[in-house]
């Protein structure tokens, strides 16, 4: 009977660990943060990469021409797994948004001029 009551007390113990931990993930995510590492390529250079992809260069070719700018690994070149993992997820994300990959031309007129 007393291990049974020991038993209890740590299964009580551990469930109101586990509320906590997720009353603290939630919280977290609210403010923006949800864990796990920083992503290697950001914006600009998944940008750059999808239209040098669009012109035909080879993904390692695309990578040895991108920069990692900021962590430990910053002003080295992203691995060539990454690179095709971000083009991957934009891809998707893409599909599942609806939205364009990339970006129409627009041609700008200027007044007076046809």
């Amino acid at each position: 009977m007393f291990f049974a009551v020991l038993a209890v007390a740590g299964q009580i113990e551990r469930n109101l660990f586990r509320e906590e931990n997720l009353e603290g993930q939630v919280t977290s995510a609210a403010k923006g943060n949800h864990g796990g590492r920083p992503k290697v390529i950001d914006d600009d250079m998944l940008t750059f990469a999808v239209a040098l992809k669009d012109k035909g260069v080879p993904v390692p070719d695309i990578a040895k021409k991108l920069t990692i700018k900021t962590g430990k690994n910053a002003g080295k070149n992203p691995s060539v797994a990454s690179l095709y993992r971000a083009l991957a997820e934009a891809e998707e994300a893409a599909i599942d948004g609806g939205l364009p990959l990339r970006p129409e031309l627009v041609h700008i007129r200027r007044p007076g001029r046809t």
